[in-house]
């Protein structure tokens, strides 16, 4: 089960909204682990005990219902079996669905953390519960990694919009999404613009390397400010395209997809813990983000538990 539990990359910031992670960078990244965790293994518990349950149910309802007895205890078992029906109602009946479940519902929870603290919140778009590439990055990379999605960073006092940013114990990768639709090929160039190819026509989109250079300049330029040597990589991720080039840019991945599957499978396999100046890379790019919210009602009380633990978030 170590695999499974591993899996959920920690949400630190979106866009400009308030983040709890921001309160403390220290704190909620491993409280955010044994939190996973714990839940995880008391759902696994509910859905075996559900389970043995219904294999009991299924070998002994024959031998029951020829019982003498059964007419004097129908009544009382109906009310039983509707008990455990109601705590158990909601899970899904194989162990592969069990773990989506449970990620979909941590997710939700991600999302609150990186959209309120105790005594502030932001007002999220809804359309981000949704969201297909949240969801990927989410679900699909270890919980050592601290995703900051689209960040807008306060630069001497203006907004300065950011690609997504990846802080892994080993270093920040910057990465520039792209997706041009089935069948469609990207060709990269030195240019402002790249072609983007299909059987119809030929357009031009933005050179990804100009964005990916400004998110570049304001993470190297906070890290410079605190002191802080950690490496950064840029990467042009496609996953539905391929990408023509004839060299790779400066400290810069093409990953289109004939190269996708290894680059998610080096970021899936990377073991480690989270470390001290990963933590320390986190604490200071959130401290130069933008962010806006407004004050909880004071007689709001704020939801802290899944459905089916009872720890508090």
């Amino acid at each position: 089960m170590e695999l499974e539990v591993r899996i959920l990359a920690q949400l630190i910031k979106l866009q400009d909204y308030i983040s709890r992670y921001e309160w403390n960078a220290y704190r909620y990244p491993s409280q955010f682990i044994r939190l996973k965790q714990d839940n995880w293994q008391k759902l696994n518990a509910l859905w075996l005990k559900r389970e043995e349950m219904t294999e009991i149910d299924i070998h002994t309802t024959e031998e029951i219902s020829r019982s003498p007895k059964w007419k004097i205890w129908k009544k009382k078992e109906q009310v039983e079996e509707l008990n455990v029906q109601d705590e158990t109602s909601s899970l899904p009946n194989s162990k592969i669905e069990l773990k989506q479940f449970f990620l979909d519902r941590l997710l939700q929870i991600q999302l609150k953390w990186a959209t309120s603290t105790v005594t502030d919140l932001s007002f999220i778009d809804k359309s981000y519960a949704s969201d297909p590439e949240i969801k990927y990055f989410l679900q699909r990379f270890p919980d050592t990694y601290l995703i900051m999605y689209y960040p807008i960073f306060n630069i001497k006092k203006a907004p300065v919009d950011g690609e997504i940013i990846l802080i892994s114990p080993i270093g920040v990768e910057i990465i520039y999404l792209m997706d041009e639709g089935i069948g469609t090929t990207i060709m990269a160039g030195d240019e402002r613009t790249w072609t983007v190819t299909d059987e119809d026509e030929q357009r031009k989109v933005l050179n990804p390397h100009i964005p990916l250079k400004r998110t570049e300049q304001i993470v190297k330029s906070v890290l410079n400010y605190n002191k802080i040597d950690f490496p950064i990589q840029k990467t042009v991720l496609s996953k539905t395209n391929n990408i023509i080039f004839s060299e790779e840019p400066f400290q810069t991945k093409i990953i289109g997809r004939q190269q996708y599957e290894q680059w998610f499978q080096d970021k899936r396999t990377l073991s480690s813990p989270l470390k001290n100046r990963q933590l320390k890379v986190a604490e200071a790019l959130l401290n130069h983000c933008q962010t806006t919210s407004v004050k909880r009602p004071e007689w709001e009380e704020e939801q802290t538990t899944f459905e089916f633990a009872d720890d508090e978030l």
